[in-house]
């Protein structure tokens, strides 16, 4: 994989903390009550492409949670153009991943108190 540039790197961040904030603001009911935290943002070299990484908690939430966040991508997509539209020129299209590291954790953990 080829390293990011500085620029994918600040662009990253930025993204991730508006999307935290959007995400914030639509609550947790919108979510069905799970917990949505933004873990990572990786930008395409153009920019024209954001790869954003969810960690939801209860995991056991996460399919429906990942399906409302999928139908609801437009919206916040368009929430995000004007949170970054002095910034960006174009506002990367999305593309949501669920991050389960968190779960990955917590069998290690299982694992080790056995």
């Amino acid at each position: 994989m080829e390293q990011e540039s500085t620029r994918q790197q600040k662009v990253g961040r930025q993204l991730q903390r508006d999307l935290a904030e959007i995400i914030r603001q639509k609550g947790m009911a919108t979510f069905d009550g799970a917990l949505v935290t933004v873990s990572g943002v990786r930008v395409s070299p153009d920019l024209s492409l954001a790869r954003v990484h969810l960690s939801i908690f209860p995991s056991s939430k996460s399919e429906k949670v990942m399906e409302i966040i999928q139908n609801s991508a437009k919206s916040i997509r368009g929430e995000l153009g004007r949170a970054v539209s002095k910034q960006l020129r174009i506002v990367p299209e999305l593309s949501f991943f669920l991050d389960d590291s968190l779960d990955y954790v917590e069998h290690i953990d299982e694992l080790l108190k056995k």
